[in-house]
């Protein structure tokens, strides 16, 4: 496993890994490859030149190396700008093509790209179920069974939770929509790279991912679409015709040359990363889980390796945040940190609003170290301790 310290000793140690990435050096050099003249730099639609026959072998190459991460049919992998863009094209391609009628279940916990499309076909006449997740942040599959109706026409639920690191049991999820002939999307942008994923066993129709969720550039993503639910999806951007009609727009090669890489990297080095990680996590949580009042927030089964979710109790999160700045963290979600309510996902398992307020996500990658650990434990135990007798 390559590991590199991308802090210092006078910088913060950088525990945000949820939120994004660092471009690995490899996937960059790659990209450098796609964007001067020395290389291949020219449009991948272009197939009236050499230059261009160059590009798309390029994004190909690239589009295989994502396919044999997630172990599809590399024609099935839709290029996008990243999750967002894909959850959108997966809720509102489907409803669309039924002209906004049917049923649509989701989470109450599901990141605000799913979240906020949901809203926008409710507007417009799709009725939508927000399915409440246990105390562990689990939906089971007794619930989705319970909530399906017969207009029921999609599910959405993602497969690693962005805070608390909780993973659905999709597969199981999966089988419960099939029975009732209902679509099947998963967000999992927390899971591709970090856990094995295997979409020849697993029967997800729709599932959306981020490059720089796993050290591809940001700007980057995929909407993986399943051969037999493609003529199920209406494309939102229009345009040149691109990626078989579903997605318009320019190619970027580099950017794709990048995700092909990183994805390469990802399942190259995964099975020895995810223990790896998996033990630094725990070893995070057990040098600080004897602190007054602190606890982990969800089930410490069925959670990602990469993830830890904190509870300092009676601690404003606002003040614990300001005072760690030897380690680089977060409240929550990277799209909801301008916002001063506290976690929907925390409140959601039950805890309180102050209780949510004073909690922080700590995420691990596979530059983390044990000294970067160790350093963090010591900071977090330092600071915890001056700001708990005040």
């Amino acid at each position: 496993m390559t590991q590199k310290n991308i802090g210092s000793k006078s910088g913060p140690v950088y525990l945000d890994y949820a939120a994004t990435s660092p471009v690995d050096e490899s996937v960059a050099a790659v990209m450098m490859d796609c964007l001067t003249l020395a290389g291949t730099f020219a449009n991948p639609a272009s197939r009236s030149h050499v230059y261009g026959w160059q590009a798309e072998e390029k994004v190909e190459a690239a589009r295989g190396q994502v396919a044999e991460l997630l172990q599809c049919d590399p024609r099935e992998i839709v290029w996008t700008s990243g999750a967002t863009e894909s959850n959108n094209l997966a809720l509102k391609g489907v409803f669309e093509k039924l002209n906004y009628c049917g049923h649509l279940i989701t989470s109450v916990i599901e990141h605000k790209a799913i979240l906020d499309p949901s809203v926008w076909l409710e507007e417009r006449g799709v009725e939508v179920t927000r399915l409440q997740p246990d105390e562990r942040g689990l939906i089971t599959p007794e619930q989705l069974q319970a909530a399906l109706r017969p207009e029921t026409k999609l599910v959405s639920l993602m497969w690693v939770n962005n805070e608390i690191g909780i993973i659905n049991p999709i597969n199981e999820l999966v089988e419960v929509c099939h029975a009732a002939g209902v679509l099947m999307h998963t967000d999992a942008a927390q899971a591709v790279g970090k856990i094995d994923i295997d979409l020849s066993s697993s029967a997800v129709d729709l599932l959306s991912l981020s490059g720089h969720k796993f050290y591809a550039p940001k700007g980057v993503g995929a909407l993986f679409v399943r051969r037999s639910a493609q003529p199920s999806v209406t494309l939102q951007m229009h345009g040149g015709g691109q990626e078989r009609g579903l997605r318009s727009g320019t190619l970027p090669t580099h950017q794709l040359a990048g995700i092909g890489a990183a994805a390469q990297l990802a399942k190259d080095e995964m099975q020895e990363v995810m223990p790896a990680i998996a033990k630094l996590r725990d070893r995070l949580w057990q040098g600080i889980a004897d602190l007054p009042n602190v606890r982990r927030n969800g089930a410490e089964k069925f959670v990602s390796p990469f993830h830890l979710n904190v509870c300092f109790a009676g601690l404003d999160g606002e003040v614990l945040l300001l005072s760690l700045r030897d380690i680089a963290v977060s409240t929550g979600s990277a799209c909801a940190s301008a916002s001063m309510a506290p976690s929907y996902v925390l409140t959601a398992l039950g805890l309180s609003g102050a209780d949510a307020h004073s909690s922080i996500r700590l995420s691990l990658g596979r530059y983390t170290t044990t000294a970067d650990i160790d350093r963090s434990i010591a900071h977090i135990r330092d600071v915890v301790i001056k700001l708990q007798r005040l």
